[in-house]
Formats: structure tokens, C-alpha cells, sequence
């Protein structure tokens, strides 16, 4: 079956996707740093957030948009930036950027995406912000903010919580890294999953596709300690358009961070992907959101699975929210069909959510709705 019919759940493009993709690429995705305790605690925390029903109240229309600075979005949530999409299945990253088009909403586009920036922000129709990485000296990546203000990109995206990249043990055992190592043990675990194999073949391995090796080469593994608030003042006075900061947990960051000049913050912890000892983001979403006071733009993700954890983070104080890997689990496992199915189902179990506790808009929620 080809289409998206049987994903009726997160859970159900997970599992899809764990049938196709190789060991190596679904660990790849679906882990998380350390023992993976800080994984499991922010979904038991959203799971805990309990939503609190109201009856009798006119909910026969209800409005799916948000307000993003300043601009209504098709649908309350984005996509969230995800490294080498294109390992989930070839042409990922435009599946990505057509949906975020179709929905207008932003398609967060990685430093490490596998399609040039320049190709993505056009295929989304201007509905793409580019997610920048301090590396090295931080030369390199100033280079990749003129290079995305050149191609028309408004919004920024800093991403501050990778001093140094985490360990993932289930990277690790599969010996995980780009470009990739074949030895025997990748060559068996591709070639029991001939369908994934065969079809990226065809396509060519996925690359570092903003990087030329010349004028600036991308080591995933390299130090990023250097960032300092003297190198973010230098990014936001040479940067014009808007500049968000994501992997905040701290309310005290959060704070500063505000004062610096930031133009909004994204709560994350990178899907728990770099600290295993981090707190649960939907946690840290409250305490930030009480630092920095109502009207300062407050986006969120980090262990979203469904539609009531959107009204729950919503509810929490976030002003916008964007998933990651369900949509990449979603592409290996039926493809652009699967994408826009389970996008569908995100939005129907976010309309139904909003009917169970009164609201007719995101932008009606608040902490009454929490129980």
C-alpha cells in the first residue's frame, strides 16, 4: 500500500518506519543522548499535562491558524529543523518545503540539510527560515548568514544548545557518521533493507548540501565551545532580518537572551538529542514564559507526538510549536503520501482537542485550559 492510509498516529509512521529504514538510519533519527532517560521524561511529562473539558460551549467553528510575528500560518505548527532529512527518504527536504508552501508555515531548513538552501526556500515559497550553527571560530558560519540573507531567508534560527555534540549511543554502535563508513556490518543491515537501499542509490548518497569543502567545510563532530555572548551580538548586529534562538531551557537565558536583542526563543531541548540530565522542555516552556512576560514571541518543540501535546504545549505559553522526526518517520515510511497523511491527522487531533476544551483557536488557549 503506497499511500498514507495506514498512518493514523505518530506512532503508526514510527513503526512504519522502523520496517524500512536500516538500523543505522532510524537510530540515527529516533535516538537520543545518554541512557535516553531525558527522552522518555519530556514525553511522561507532556503525557502527564492533563487538559481540563469544558461542555456547552460553541465550538462548531474552529480556526486552525496561528500568528506568527505578524502573519497568520495555515496550521498552528511548523517544521522543525532536522539534520540530512534526506536519509529518511530521498527528496525529503522539498517534500518538507512543499507542504510547508501548501500550509504556509515555516519550513526550518538545517545547517546540514542535503538541498541547497537556495533550492528549499524557493520550492516552499518563501516559507522557509534557515537554522544556523556556530563552528570553529564562528567565520564559517557568518559566511552561511550572508549566504541565506542572499537568498531571500527573513528569519534565523540559532541554534545555542550544541557546545559540543552529545553522545548517542545508538549512533555510536551502528558507527554512524558523514559521509558514510561501509563496512560489513552496514553493508548487511543496507542490504536487509533493499527497498531504502535501492531507491537512495538510485538518488545518490545524501551530502552536506551548503557546504563546498572550499570556502567552508562542515565537520559535524568539530568543538562549537567557542560561542559567547560577544559572537551572538556580533551575529544579531550583522544580521537584519529576525533572529530566533533555539535549545533555550534556562528562564535566566532566556531572560538575557530577550534583553540581547532576540527577536523570539524556541524552547528545546534538541529532542533530547545532547543532554540526557536536560529538564523536560514542556516544563522549563512554563518557567521561560514567566521570565519573559506575555507578548514575547515563545515557540516550542521537543517530544511533540500528536495533536493534544500541541494544545497542551499552546496551553503551556507557546506562541507556535513545530514537530521533527514523526514527519521524517512519516516520509520513510510511505513517502510525500505518508507526510501529508499523518499532517492531516496532526491537524484533525488538534481541531478535535481544541472541541474537548472549549477553544475555537490556538490563540484562545491558555493556562485555564490545563486542569
Amino acid at each position: 500500500m503506497m499511500g498514507g492510509g495506514e498512518i493514523h498516529c505518530s506512532a503508526d509512521a514510527r513503526r512504519l518506519a522502523r520496517r524500512k529504514l536500516p538500523w543505522m538510519i532510524f537510530d540515527y533519527i529516533d535516538g537520543a543522548a545518554g541512557e535516553e532517560h531525558g527522552a522518555d521524561l519530556n514525553r511522561a511529562a507532556l503525557r502527564d499535562i492533563r487538559l481540563r473539558p469544558r461542555c456547552l460551549v460553541d465550538v462548531s467553528r474552529r480556526d486552525l491558524s496561528a500568528e506568527v510575528f505578524g502573519e497568520r500560518q495555515g496550521a498552528p505548527f511548523g517544521v522543525a529543523p532536522m539534520g540530512m532529512c534526506n536519509l529518511s527518504t530521498p527528496g525529503a527536504d522539498l517534500m518538507l518545503a512543499r507542504l510547508a508552501a501548501k500550509w504556509r508555515v515555516p519550513h526550518c531548513l538545517s545547517t546540514v540539510s542535503s538541498t541547497p538552501m537556495e533550492t528549499v526556500i524557493e520550492a516552499a515559497e518563501g516559507h522557509a527560515w534557515f537554522q544556523l550553527y556556530f563552528s570553529g571560530d564562528g567565520a564559517g558560519s557568518m559566511k552561511l548568514a550572508r549566504r541565506a540573507q542572499e537568498a531571500g531567508y527573513a528569519t534565523l534560527i540559532l541554534t545555542v544548545d550544541v557546545p559540543e555534540v552529545g553522545r548517542r549511543p545508538r549512533e555510536l554502535r551502528h558507527a554512524f557518521r558523514m559521509p558514510f563508513r561501509i563496512g560489513l556490518k552496514q553493508f548487511v543491515d543496507f542490504a536487509l533493507h533493499p527497498e531504502w537501499s535501492l531507491r537512495t542509490l538510485r538518488a545518490g548518497a545524501p551530502t552536506l548540501a551548503n557546504f563546498d569543502g572550499v570556502d567552508y567545510a562542515f565537520d559535524r563532530t568539530e568543538s562549537r565551545a567557542a560561542a559567547d555572548w560577544g559572537w551572538f551580538t556580533n551575529l544579531r548586529d550583522a544580521w537584519p532580518g529576525r533572529l530566533v534562538v533555539k535549545g533555550v531551557l534556562d528562564a535566566e537565558d532566556a531572560l538575557r537572551l530577550k534583553n540581547a536583542g532576540a527577536d523570539a526563543i524556541q524552547v528545546s531541548s534538541h529532542g533530547s538529542r545532547q543532554l540526557d540530565a536536560a529538564p523536560p522542555p514542556i516544563l522549563a516552556l512554563r518557567r521561560i514564559r514567566a521570565a519573559v512576560g506575555e507578548g514575547f514571541p515563545l515557540f516550542y518543540d521537543s517530544g511533540l507526538r500528536g495533536g493534544e501535546d500541541v494544545v497542551k504545549a499552546y496551553a503551556a505559553g507557546a506562541d507556535f510549536v513545530f514537530f521533527g522526526r514523526v514527519l521524517q518517520f512519516a516520509m520513510a515510511a510511505r513517502r510525500e503520501a505518508g507526510l501529508n497523511a499523518l499532517w492531516g491527522v496532526l491537524l484533525e487531533e488538534t481541531s478535535l482537542t481544541l472541541a474537548q476544551v472549549g477553544a475555537c483557536s490556538v490563540d484562545a488557549l491558555g493556562p485555564d485550559n490545563l486542569a
